[in-house]
């Protein structure tokens, strides 16, 4: 309910310092260090796993499947098995690894980025008036996009041959000696040509979008009026609808093909729920830091407690998708689709078993019992140590879901793996800091920013 207290002065620019400039250089200069380190340690036998101990494991999980299915789902399993190990789950070149970081970041900082323009679309279809004192944070993160759309296309064309078992020729070869039926049947669509056109047009769509939306509301900022704020609804509305099928066609061509055998019904809105927490924490991070940092004064207890409510609720609705996706398979026991978790729960010597484990604790346990209580969710310390938990514990997310199929056995968690993620994280802190400069941080004239401006919940 609306209260009657003082409201800080709407005019606030943000100041991106050269100490905070920097700070962020400092911590590319750091990251880009680590990488080099960790290319080194790859190169020079520093990494890998042995492909004889995971030769091991998937015979067992082979006999495992068919012992409980009996000799014909066995010889199924065979066959799914020598695709799966045609699949490249086997120990690669530390190239293959930097191929596979570029990948791994650059889908999840695509993710992170986008979800700022999805969080804006929602809002505007709803016509919330809560989040309109602070909707410049959002609107700054989609500016990253044309850096991680082309990481992602320069990293396809000089390593998807690597990272990709379906941009293998021989592959289609009926009667040739690597031809695979499954993979072969999915030709229509996973195709270079196709794949790369489609990669294109994710990141144009959801970047014209942005610019569009974004300049309506800097126009609404200087000349004021509903004629923007309705268009913005509209424009909003349209990306909603885009975002639906681009969101989940982009997770199958980004993670999902990895894995070619493999597919799941749910991996869309799964893929979808991981990047949205992890842009809400982004958002909720970046705001508690410019409050602290004395902006967005009319920013109050309650705008905090609702982006609070949001990472919780959302921290359990990914739990959710992913434990109903788990258990689905689980009970199915087919083993074209459980081979999947047998991969990260026994496969390449149990190594992706920790992060496995590590990203349920870090992105549900840890924030649903961080954020439980009422005040918890406007506390700034409490915030950012959970944003924290939910940004890290989701690339670990991404981190189990692409390297079992990219790089199998060869991966590691050493300089090389938080090296990259810093270096994207920090580019990423440096985009949105200067989109932030761009504009006043209160949109001036939003026709929502007065009931924003005494958002309070008792």
């Amino acid at each position: 309910m609306a209260s009657a207290h003082s409201i800080p002065s709407i005019e606030e620019r943000f100041e991106f310092t050269s100490g905070a400039k920097k700070s962020l250089l400092i911590g590319g200069g750091v990251g880009l260090a680590l990488v080099l380190l960790g290319a080194y340690l790859a190169a020079n036998g520093g990494g890998g796993h042995e492909v004889a101990a995971h030769g091991a494991e998937h015979a067992a999980a082979a006999g495992h499947a068919a012992a409980e299915h009996g000799a014909a789902a066995a010889a199924g399993h065979g066959a799914d098995a020598h695709g799966a190990a045609a699949e490249g789950h086997h120990a690669k070149s530390w190239v293959a690894r930097i191929w596979a970081n570029l990948w791994v970041n650059g889908v999840y900082f695509t993710g992170m980025s986008v979800v700022g323009m999805f969080f804006l679309s929602y809002n505007y279809l709803a016509q919330a008036g809560w989040s309109a004192v602070f909707k410049r944070v959002p609107e700054a993160l989609p500016a990253f996009l044309p850096v991680t759309g082309a990481v992602l296309i320069i990293t396809f064309l000089l390593g998807g041959h690597d990272l990709f078992h379906w941009t293998h020729e021989g592959l289609y070869e009926v009667g040739g000696p690597e031809y695979d039926k499954i993979i072969a049947g999915k030709h229509g669509y996973l195709n270079t040509p196709f794949f790369l056109g489609r990669l294109v047009i994710y990141f144009v769509v959801w970047y014209l979008m942005w610019k569009k939306l974004r300049s309506l509301s800097l126009q609404e900022d200087e000349i004021g009026g509903t004629e923007f704020y309705e268009k913005s609804i509209r424009l909003g509305t349209a990306f909603l609808v885009v975002f639906g099928v681009t969101s989940s066609t982009s997770a199958w061509d980004f993670v999902m093909s990895i894995d070619t055998h493999w597919f799941s019904t749910m991996f869309g809105w799964y893929t979808l729920a991981s990047w949205h927490v992890a842009g809400l924490a982004v958002i909720t991070l970046t705001i508690v830091t410019l409050r602290e940092k004395g902006y967005l004064r009319a920013v109050n207890s309650s705008h905090l407690r609702d982006l609070g409510k949001f990472v919780f609720a959302f921290s359990i609705f990914w739990t959710y998708v992913w434990f109903a996706q788990f258990l689905l398979i689980y009970y199915a026991n087919l083993p074209e689709e459980t081979i999947y978790f047998i991969e990260r729960f026994r496969g390449h010597g149990g190594f992706f078993k920790a992060p496995f484990f590590i990203t349920l604790f870090l992105n549900f346990f840890f924030p649903f019992l961080v954020l439980m209580t009422r005040d918890a969710k406007f506390t700034h310390s409490i915030l950012k140590v959970a944003c924290w938990s939910v940004i890290v514990g989701h690339w670990f997310d991404f981190y189990t879901n692409i390297m079992p199929g990219t790089v199998g056995a060869s991966a590691e968690l050493g300089p090389l793996e938080w090296g990259f993620f810093l270096i994207f994280l920090s580019a990423f802190a440096y985009s949105i800091a200067n989109q932030l400069t761009k504009a006043n941080l209160i949109p001036r004239n939003h026709p929502m920013l007065e009931e924003s401006l005494h958002h309070d919940i008792a």
